[in-house]
């Protein structure tokens, strides 16, 4: 597996219409998992909701959420970038986030998380933010598959 740099957007309570749209256009796999699917639903009401969304056609990749309603939510600020890889990219992927870090501000420590990975946030200075994710690991999720060709269709 190689190091991805992925766009990552956040939305409010609009993900998985958001996410849908894109597989509509660009095809391919689309996997959706909710804060319920993990039970880190800090409010019931928010369980629903998309804590994780990916997007996989061909060489195309796209990741989104919704951000909880106790989050800073800024509609054309939303997004984030996204490097992930394998636990044989640990090495590579744990250097970029001490890089990062330098002069930025933790917002999440890169540690394990539920869903297997570990996992970190940083603004780095000069404001961009960026997820680290090490490992991949099986996940409940709802996936919708588009076997189509093109995406016209």
């Amino acid at each position: 597996m190689s190091v991805l740099l992925t766009p990552y957007l956040s939305f409010r309570d609009e993900a998985r219409e958001a996410m849908e749209f894109y597989h509509s256009i660009f095809g391919g796999e689309l996997t959706l998992s909710t804060f319920g699917d993990f039970d880190a639903a800090e409010n019931p009401v928010e369980a629903d909701k998309i804590m994780h969304a990916h997007l996989v056609s061909g060489d195309l990749n796209l990741m989104g959420a919704d951000t909880p309603n106790e989050m800073p939510f800024e509609a054309g600020t939303n997004f984030a970038v996204s490097l992930s890889g394998g636990h044989e990219d640990e090495g590579r992927l744990r250097e970029y986030w001490e890089r990062l870090t330098d002069d930025g501000q933790v917002t999440v420590d890169l540690e394990p998380t539920p869903w297997g990975d570990a996992f970190g946030l940083v603004v780095d200075r000069y404001g961009v933010q960026w997820m680290v994710a090490i490992g991949r690991a099986s996940v409940p999720a709802t996936t919708a598959t588009a076997d189509r060709e093109t995406a016209d269709e």
